[in-house]
Formats: C-alpha cells, sequence, structure tokens
C-alpha cells in the first residue's frame, strides 16, 4: 500500500513532459526582481450571429508591476506576491465613430472617478501555494466592483503545471478546472455548468418555454523561467430563447496578460508566515475573500414604481391588451415591481384604476417577491364575494409563477383555512395548488412542509365530502399537481357513476407518463370504453378511448392502421359500437414547424345520436428540443338537451341533468370550469336571452418565460442576464342553439400579443454596457362548429381560422457612463403573415359547403 501511494505522489507531481517531481507546482517568482506585466481585459456583447453594427462593449488596459514579498520555509510553492496596477485606460471594445462612442473626450479618472481610480491603483497582495490561490488582500473599504477587477487579474497568476482535473476557487466561486500541461504551456479549461457561486438565478420550469445556456472558458499560459510570459484567456456566453434560437445573444470576455520586461525588485520579507508579513505590510489589508463580491447597481433618476405605472397604465387597459405594447409594459413594469417594497407596491395597487387594476395585480403577482406576495396578500379581502376578478386574477398568476417557493403555496393553504366568500374562488385555490405542488415537486422540493400538507389535502379530498362540486374540485387538483400517488385515486373515479367524475378522472390520467400507467390503470381503462361493468356516457367513452390511444401513439396525426390495433388489442371488440357513422369527428395537423419549435393541434368534437353537440375540445401542444408543452386545451362540454328538439337521449344518458360548460387548461396549468347554464329552467332562461357574444373564460397578462441569472466572469466583471416573455391573453367561448333553425353553434375564440426580451448587461457602476433581442406578435385563432340537425344525418362544419399577423423583431444596444452620457442603436426587422383556415379532412369541406349554402 505504501508503495501504490508513493506511486501515485509521484504521478501527481510530473508534467505531461515527464519531468520529475522537483520542478515547481505553479507559477514560481524569482527573489529580487520585479516583473512588468501589461493586462488587457474586454468584454463583448452581442446577438449570438453578430450584427452588422458590431459589438458593445468595453476594455481595460493597464500597467501591471509583480514580485514576490515572501516564500515559505518549507516550500518554494508557498508565495505571498504583490500586485499593483497603473496606467490604466478605459476604451470602446471595437471601433467606432466619434458620435457613437460614450467614452469620447473622457479621461479614466473622469469616468472611474478619484477614489475608485485611487482604490484601483493601491496595490494588494495574493498567497500562492502550489499554484493555487490561498488568499486575497485587500481593503475592505473598497468598493466591491474595484475589489472584483482584482480578483480577476489574480485569476490569471492561478495555475498548475501538470495535467489533470481538480477543483479551484476563484472569482467565479468554485468549480472544476481541467488542465493539459505540455513543455512550456499549459491549457485551462474551466468546466463552467460545475460552478457555485453565490449569487443564484432561477428559470422558467418548462423547456419550451424556458432559455438555454453555452458556456466556455478557456485560458492557455506560455512560460519562460518558471513564469507566465504569455496569459490568454477567453470565456463566453450564449443565452437563447429555446423556441426561438435566433432570438439569443452572445457575451465574450477575454484577458490578456503579457511579460514586458524585468527589473530589480525589492528584497524578500523575513517572516514566520502570511497573515504576520501582511500585517508588517500594512495592518489594514485582509483577506476578502477570492470569489467575487455582490455588486448593487444604483440607478441615477430612475422613475419610482408609482411613476412608472403611471406611464404604463394607459398600455394595460382592457382597450390595449391585443396590442405587443400591453405585453412589453407588463415585462417592463415587472422589473420595476421586483426592486420595489412592499408600501410602493400597494401605493400601485390603490391608485390604479379599475379598468386597469386586474392587469396590475397581474404584474405583482407574477413579480414572485416576498414584497409582491406580502402586498397581494394584504390588497384583497378573500371574504369579499364581490372581488371574485381580482381574486381570480391573483390564483391563476399563482398558478401560471414561473418559480413558485414553499411561500406561496402556503399563502393558499391560509386562504382555503380562511373565510371565502365566492365558491368559485374557493374552488380555483385548492385546484391552484395543484399546479403549485407540480411545480415544486419538479424542482426537487416535494418534501418540504407545505408541499406536504397540501399533497395531503388534495390526495384525501375526493373521498372526504359528498358534495359534486367539491369532489371535481379535488380532481381538478389531482389533475394540475400529476402526483403518482394520485394515480389509485384516479383510477377509481374513472369509473364513476357520475359521468363528470369519470371525464376529470380520465383525462388526467392521459397526462402522465406512459410509463406510470400501470397494468391496472390499463384495464380499469378499458372496462370504461368496452362498457364491461355499465353503460357510460360518450364523452365518458371518448376520454377512455384517449388514454388508450395516448399510450400507444402520439399526439399529433397517429397512424390509423396503429389506432386499430390499439383497439383490437382490447378486451372486447366493440370500437365500431362506439364509433357511429356521423357522431365524431376528429382532425389533428401542424401549426408551425420550424428548426426550434413544432406547434400542433388537434380537434374533436362528439355528437349524441341526435345529433346535438356533447363535447368539443381544441388542443394545442408545442414541443421543443424532445420537451412537450400543453399549450392550450378548451373544452366544451354540453348535455341532456334532446328535448329541445324532441330527440331521444342515448343509452346511459337519458337521466342527464341539462348544462352546458366550458373548461380551459392554459400552458400546463388545468383552471376552473365556467359554467353557461345548468338545469331546464336556466336552459330556458338562456336560451331567450342568448345573443352570441361569447363568455370569457381567462383573461389577462401571463410571463411565460422568467430566466435571470448573474453571470461571473473570469474577469471580475459581472452580466446580467434577463429573459422573459408576456402574453396577453383573452380566451372565450360561446354557444347558440336556434330552434327554429335547428341549428346550434359553438365557438373558441383565441386573442393574444406575445413579447420575448433578451436583455444582457455589464454594469460596473461608472460604465455599462448592455444588448437586447425582441421579438413581438399579435395573432388570433378562432375555432367555429356548427350543426345542422334538421334531417339526418345531420350537418357538420368544422372551422379553424388563423387571421393576418404581423411579427417584429428588434435588436438594441446601449453604452453609458455614471456622469449620465449614452449611446444606443436600434435595428427592428417587421413582416407580415398570411392568415390562412387550417385544413381539415376533405368531409368536412363538403359539409361545410352543404350547411352555408343551406344557411343561405
Amino acid at each position: 500500500i505504501k508503495a501504490f501511494a508513493g506511486i501515485i505522489r509521484h504521478l501527481c507531481a510530473c508534467t505531461v513532459s515527464g519531468v520529475s517531481s522537483g520542478v515547481a507546482a505553479g507559477p514560481r517568482l524569482n527573489n529580487n526582481q520585479l516583473y512588468k506585466l501589461r493586462y488587457t481585459t474586454e468584454v463583448l456583447l452581442d446577438r449570438a450571429r453578430g450584427s452588422r453594427e458590431g459589438s458593445t462593449g468595453y476594455r481595460i488596459s493597464s500597467d501591471v508591476a509583480v514580485h514576490l514579498v515572501w516564500r515559505g520555509p518549507s516550500s518554494k510553492d508557498d508565495q505571498l506576491i504583490q500586485l499593483a496596477i497603473s496606467n490604466v485606460r478605459l476604451e470602446p471594445a471595437a471601433e467606432r465613430p466619434e458620435k457613437k462612442n460614450v467614452l469620447h473626450g473622457a479621461t479614466t479618472e473622469s469616468i472611474l472617478g478619484k477614489n475608485k481610480l485611487a482604490a484601483l491603483t493601491k496595490p494588494f497582495l495574493v498567497h500562492l501555494k502550489n499554484g493555487k490561490t490561498k488568499a486575497f488582500y485587500s481593503y475592505w473599504a473598497e468598493p466591491a466592483t474595484i475589489k472584483n477587477l482584482k480578483r480577476g487579474l489574480v485569476s490569471l497568476l492561478q495555475f498548475q503545471l501538470y495535467s489533470g482535473k481538480v477543483v479551484e476557487n476563484d472569482v467565479s466561486g468554485r468549480c472544476t478546472v481541467q488542465y493539459q500541461a505540455t513543455q512550456g504551456q499549459v491549457t485551462r479549461t474551466k468546466l463552467l455548468e460545475t460552478c457555485k457561486a453565490s449569487e443564484a438565478g432561477f428559470t422558467t420550469h418548462s423547456k419550451v418555454l424556458g432559455v438555454s445556456k453555452k458556456s466556455s472558458s478557456v485560458t492557455v499560459f506560455r512560460l519562460e523561467d518558471g513564469f507566465i510570459k504569455t496569459a490568454e484567456a477567453e470565456e463566453t456566453h450564449t443565452l437563447a430563447v429555446n423556441a426561438r434560437r435566433s432570438a439569443a445573444t452572445k457575451v465574450t470576455s477575454r484577458q490578456t496578460l503579457v511579460l514586458v520586461g524585468k527589473d530589480a525588485g525589492p528584497p524578500e520579507r523575513a517572516g514566520k508566515d502570511v497573515t504576520g508579513v501582511v500585517t508588517s505590510i500594512d495592518d489594514k489589508l485582509a483577506a476578502v475573500g477570492i470569489a467575487a463580491e455582490k455588486v448593487k447597481s444604483k440607478c441615477k433618476g430612475c422613475p419610482s414604481l408609482l411613476e412608472h405605472w403611471q406611464a404604463v397604465q394607459k398600455q394595460l387597459e382592457p382597450a390595449s391588451l391585443s396590442k405587443a405594447t400591453a405585453p412589453r409594459s407588463f415585462l417592463a413594469l415587472i422589473q420595476s415591481i421586483r426592486k420595489a417594497s412592499k408600501d410602493e407596491i400597494l401605493k400601485v395597487l390603490k391608485s390604479a384604476s379599475k379598468t386597469a387594476l386586474p392587469q396590475a395585480v397581474d404584474a405583482v403577482t407574477s413579480s414572485q417577491t416576498p414584497a409582491s406576495l406580502d402586498a397581494m396578500l394584504e390588497f384583497l379581502n378573500f371574504t369579499d364575494a364581490k372581488g371574485l376578478v381580482l381574486q381570480e386574477r391573483f390564483l391563476y398568476a399563482c398558478g401560471f409563477a414561473s418559480h413558485p417557493n414553499e411561500r406561496m403555496l402556503q399563502a393558499l393553504l391560509d386562504i382555503n383555512k380562511g373565510k371565502i366568500g365566492s365558491r368559485d374562488i374557493k374552488e380555483s385555490v385548492v385546484i391552484i395548488m395543484g399546479a403549485l405542488v407540480h411545480k415544486l415537486c419538479l424542482k426537487g422540493s416535494c418534501s418540504l412542509p407545505a408541499v406536504m400538507q397540501a399533497k395531503k389535502l388534495i390526495l384525501e379530498g375526493p373521498e372526504s365530502t359528498k358534495d359534486e362540486a367539491e369532489v371535481q374540485m379535488y380532481l381538478l387538483a389531482l389533475k394540475n399537481c400529476l402526483l403518482p400517488e394520485a394515480i389509485p385515486i384516479l383510477t377509481k373515479f374513472a369509473e364513476s357513476e357520475v359521468g363528470s367524475y369519470s371525464i376529470i378522472a380520465l383525462t388526467a390520467l392521459q397526462r402522465y407518463d406512459v410509463g406510470l400507467m400501470t397494468s391496472e390503470v390499463k384495464q380499469t381503462v378499458n372496462r370504461v370504453y368496452h362498457q364491461n361493468l355499465r353503460i357510460y356516457e360518450k364523452n365518458v367513452r371518448a376520454a377512455a378511448a384517449d388514454v388508450i390511444l395516448s399510450t400507444t401513439t402520439i399526439h399529433t396525426c397517429p397512424n390509423p392502421k396503429v389506432i386499430q390495433q390499439a383497439m383490437k388489442d382490447m378486451i372486447s371488440h366493440n370500437y365500431n359500437r362506439f364509433a357511429k357513422v356521423g357522431s365524431s369527428s376528429a382532425f389533428s395537423g401542424f401549426m408551425a414547424r420550424s428548426a426550434d419549435l413544432t406547434s400542433t393541434y388537434s380537434l374533436d368534437i362528439l355528437y349524441s345520436g341526435s345529433g346535438i353537440m356533447r363535447s368539443s375540445n381544441m388542443n394545442i401542444y408545442g414541443s421543443s428540443n424532445g420537451a412537450m408543452l400543453h399549450g392550450l386545451q378548451v373544452a366544451i362540454e354540453a348535455q341532456g338537451l334532446e328535448s329541445l328538439i324532441a330527440a331521444t337521449p342515448d343509452a346511459g344518458e337519458e337521466d342527464l341533468e341539462s348544462f352546458a360548460g366550458m373548461s380551459a387548461l392554459l400552458f400546463d396549468v388545468q383552471l376552473r370550469p365556467v359554467t353557461f347554464f345548468k338545469g331546464y329552467s336556466d336552459l330556458m332562461s338562456k336560451m331567450f336571452s342568448m345573443t352570441g357574444d361569447p363568455i370569457n373564460v381567462v383573461k389577462g397578462l401571463i410571463l411565460l418565460t422568467d430566466h435571470s441569472e448573474v453571470i461571473q466572469l473570469q474577469s471580475g466583471l459581472k452580466v446580467s442576464s434577463e429573459f422573459q416573455g408576456g402574453l396577453a391573453i383573452d380566451i372565450s367561448g360561446g354557444m347558440e342553439i336556434s330552434l327554429w333553425y335547428r341549428e346550434s353553434k359553438t365557438s373558441v375564440n383565441n386573442r393574444g400579443a406575445l413579447v420575448v426580451a433578451g436583455n444582457v448587461t455589464v454594469d460596473m457602476d461608472f460604465l455599462r454596457a448592455g444588448v437586447e433581442v425582441s421579438f413581438e406578435t399579435e395573432a388570433s385563432l378562432d375555432f367555429i362548429t356548427t350543426v345542422q340537425f334538421s334531417e339526418y344525418p345531420f350537418l357538420v362544419c368544422m372551422q379553424m381560422d388563423k387571421a393576418t399577423f404581423p411579427f417584429r423583431e428588434f435588436l438594441s444596444k446601449y453604452e453609458s457612463t455614471s456622469s449620465g452620457k449614452i449611446v444606443t442603436s436600434r435595428r427592428s426587422r417587421k413582416q407580415l403573415v398570411p392568415g390562412s383556415e387550417f385544413p381539415l379532412h376533405q368531409e368536412n369541406s363538403n359539409m361545410c359547403n352543404k350547411v352555408f349554402d343551406s344557411s343561405w
């Protein structure tokens, strides 16, 4: 064992070229020698594919004097080194005309300020041991920005002279580093994905809506006489929107250290240890840490939150929500809210107009800060039934939260325990709890106390009450939370005698990973579909068929042979009994296809034997890089309407109460269903008052993409990255029945405006540079189904129309100084995307011709 350990130690101390263990472990300075170096660091920001006008950014260059202060008595690689920066110069990173040069006519001192320049040029010390930085000595009183720049320079003194993978600490944090050593040269590759830094960010849980980052950091050291001859480092970070990778930014950071000469230096100091020597030089010097410090940027002349709200309130009025200015203002407002206190936020909520207040609630809740949550909980009164609109907007924004925490879930638990004035809000609270449980479990927080409490409530809920509405509420919450332990509960309710329970349970099972569908689940679904135990409503059997197919096929364009085989594999072969000619219609296809995103849609309509619609489902899915997002599902359910046309109900549906309603699932979050009418008397009153105007299901502003991080560069500079996507959406639906014309019409109307913006900024408080890429669009999508049941077989016409819509892209760059001087550039590209009617099957087209001819 001792011999083996000796071999390992020998191998670890050797270079690739086979030099014995007597060589230095890292850079080694000579006694009584002053090393003169030239140091340059620059940062460039641009969109990922580059741009015609070149990158924005700046370069800092200086002279650096380095000498040995003290060497440990037991090891030549135990060194205390002094560095002194001088002759500092600031300039743009790329050449540009005077009018576009924010630094034109300025001096280094006028940009940095006298105090910061003095701090930057004040000597500092580094303790190196075996090529690794053990301590960085500077002054606590120095600005964090200045200390970080010094730390960046120190990062070029840390390296080892043998190949291998190690964990190191430097300005970037604690990172795994790969070394490749050859004669006279060392290449250091920092594995940036392993770095553990103090400033944690957040990102959207959905990969389809999220942001991807690619990073690299390589430093090449060329050596001469045991020390650095040149050191060249390049670090890049590319951030891209997954759904549209052309919306991407790139950060490039470079460092260069070149030895330009040597002179006689001061003699080595005597001393037993590093601490004593440092104190003897200056007792104010302190080990201030190797990792970068947080830098708080100060915004001079920025408006207050209330002033910001007053400036954008008009763009957030209901009449403006169909324009891209609404989500763009929404995103900017969120940035301001995230920096505000609870009292500042409350001022906005209390000053907002009645019509703009719901949008303010969307923005405040979407900000997801402790102050914003506290403000909302203080502002809303859940005991007041009249506040339903604002309360539900708050709850929906919680459900769509990009990075919810335990405190948000606990707030809903507390609301649920208290008095709630509206039954609809009570239902939404529990349903949205399920969505929060799902998101928290996805990021590994399933065992948090609030999550455990919510899971218990939701899992035990369906069996804890006999109230039909409450059972549905808990089942919808289970549909949102997607807990594996909920599968047995959903499986049981799939065979319920209550059709609405079965529908919810079956559609919930369809959302689970196929691998969780046990044989017991499959057998249960088969029994429902084949009606082995009882006669089920048609829409229940349709839901069961969907579960069967989803475990065999894909969401789009299923192969008819696969469907046929799936149905033949069942216990009894009665698929034809279910699929009576003309009683159902289904179609799926592509909405859009690109290298980054595939969007598909499906339309499914089921009719009773008498021709009245039983259910209508529209689904839109998005997939990117193997990830799937259920972007939209709008389902309209109707039952018990045969008496209107003196028709006979289908088997198993004779005693159904008259009912029609609509349910929406948006971005993987199931929302509270909306009822059009319930009961015969309600039906008749609505029949004579129906105007055809759609009923709103969901309306508001949603934060779709939310990625925020601070990228600590090896140079000591920090990059703030903010990618956000905002959607102003209005989904409504309606149902009309004309007894005179014996015609029914259902409509689903989707209106939206989308803005996605990615911003990267380097802010040194005395100098700032940034770039923003963004795109926006305004679109509408209508799905209309017309049924004429004056004769049999009845006529069915489905229409899915997309209006012509604009698509705009923007690229902005900016540089500014602390004095207020700013230079900006902005480019844009616009195009109109022609509208279209999505092609459905030929039989549908033939029926539409007949419907419209007869209507005329």
